[in-house]
């Protein structure tokens, strides 16, 4: 599925099941919680935190989570996702082609 695929297949499925979009500050809120659970699941996964008894720990599930909401964004603020990550993509190009190769920090 491309992305153009994804916002075409959200939409639908908003229009059918979701009747309407919320709104943009609403699904802002829900874009920041999401990304807090994505938070724990880190923390706990690869971080110093332990799961809690029956805590919910798929890593998956809460980053189609997080890009459910996006998607949803995008859509209704009428942002193609492909154009502008192409376009974020020739921008860091641009800025770092060296940056990271010439970090001393990243090399092994």
């Amino acid at each position: 599925m491309t992305l153009r695929e994804a916002q075409d297949a959200v939409d639908r499925w908003i229009k059918e099941y979701g009747v309407r979009y919320f709104s943009e500050l609403t699904n802002m809120a829900c874009l920041t919680e999401e990304v807090g659970e994505l938070a724990r699941i880190m923390a706990r996964k690869y971080g110093d935190q332990s799961f809690k008894k029956g805590e919910k720990s798929d890593l998956g599930e809460e980053l189609a989570d997080v890009l459910w909401v996006l998607i949803c964004l995008a859509n209704q603020t009428g942002v193609d996702l492909t154009t502008e990550l192409l376009r974020s993509m020739e921008k860091k190009t641009r800025r770092d082609s060296l940056r990271h190769i010439e970090n001393p920090k990243l090399k092994a």
